[in-house]
């Protein structure tokens, strides 16, 4: 007997974070009290029980592309082909309907999950691609004339600078199906986990560039590559390699062995320099779209 239930306590929080995990292993998660922090009424976690054991877990929150939805609906691999994926996904986009979007995104990772988003109405919209780096005896780069490379830690006033002066001018040139919405808000509290990771570099009054890592509590060894943008004025001066460098240095000296980052398959720029500076390639994430509200079975639903 499937199940489904929302979210609530710390308990329920961290058997959502181990489905994740079991799902997407290589991938950081956020923490109970993270998670607690993005809790809001149109933002919508649940739990699926198969007779009584958690096997699924499942998200609707409004996306970052303007005017849609997101929803994942995941399930641990042992138990699909169980319909837990098609009742989650039913609830989760029920749920964005009901938010007012009538489309939603998603993403996938293997060929076993696109035929799923495939029969339920989604349609493939762009990849991404993994690139990881081992981090071994990494130099600290030269100190740049033009510049200065500074930590968030160091100065934080400038995370905020950094939003309206590189944020806002630079989101609109990733290659993704639409326009992405990110608030002051959520520049502040989910585009940076650790400020003494994250750096920008400054030149005279000005912020000109970001690149950092965010830090995954459950695997300390292994972070994630953060938001990388430089303004376009100053790209071809080599200032994200020379931020790039200067989080890699970084994260040697503070235990990481491994940083990864997702590249949309359009931004050849970026791919090119993480090829550059000793990225290889990994897992390839599909992103799709579906217009609601989803037209599924009623058995899917009941």
């Amino acid at each position: 007997m499937i199940k489904l239930r929302p979210v609530r306590s710390d308990a329920d929080y961290e058997a959502w974070r181990d489905v994740r995990s079991a799902v997407e292993p290589n991938e950081r998660g956020l923490t109970v009290a993270e998670l607690r922090e993005l809790a809001k009424p149109e933002r919508l976690l649940l739990l699926a029980e198969l007779d009584g054991d958690v096997v699924g877990s499942g998200l609707s929150d409004r996306s970052d592309v303007a005017g849609r939805a997101f929803v994942v609906p995941r399930v641990r691999p042992a138990a699909r082909r169980q319909g837990v994926g098609s009742r989650l996904l039913a609830e989760l986009a029920d749920h964005a309907a009901d938010q007012g979007y009538d489309v939603a995104g998603s993403f996938v990772e293997d060929e076993g999950s696109l035929a799923f988003a495939r029969r339920h109405g989604f349609v493939e919209t762009g990849r991404q691609v993994e690139q990881v780096r081992s981090i071994g005896a990494e130099p600290w780069p030269d100190a740049p004339a033009s510049y200065q490379v500074v930590s968030v830690a160091e100065r934080p006033e400038l995370w905020a600078q950094a939003y309206e002066q590189v944020a806002l001018p630079t989101l609109p040139d990733l290659d993704v199906p639409g326009t992405l919405e990110v608030s002051a808000e959520e520049w502040a509290t989910e585009w940076i986990n650790d400020p003494a990771a994250m750096f920008v570099a400054v030149a005279g009054d000005d912020v000109i560039g970001v690149a950092g890592l965010m830090l995954d509590t459950d695997r300390p060894e292994r972070a994630e590559v953060a938001y990388t943008a430089v303004r376009r004025e100053w790209r071809g001066k080599a200032v994200a390699s020379t931020l790039k460098r200067t989080s890699m240095a970084w994260a040697a000296e503070h235990g990481i062995t491994e940083i990864y980052t997702w590249t949309q398959q359009g931004n050849d720029d970026m791919r090119r320099l993480n090829e550059h500076l000793g990225f290889r390639y990994g897992a390839v994430a599909v992103n799709v779209r579906a217009t609601l509200p989803l037209e599924l079975a009623e058995e899917v639903r009941a």
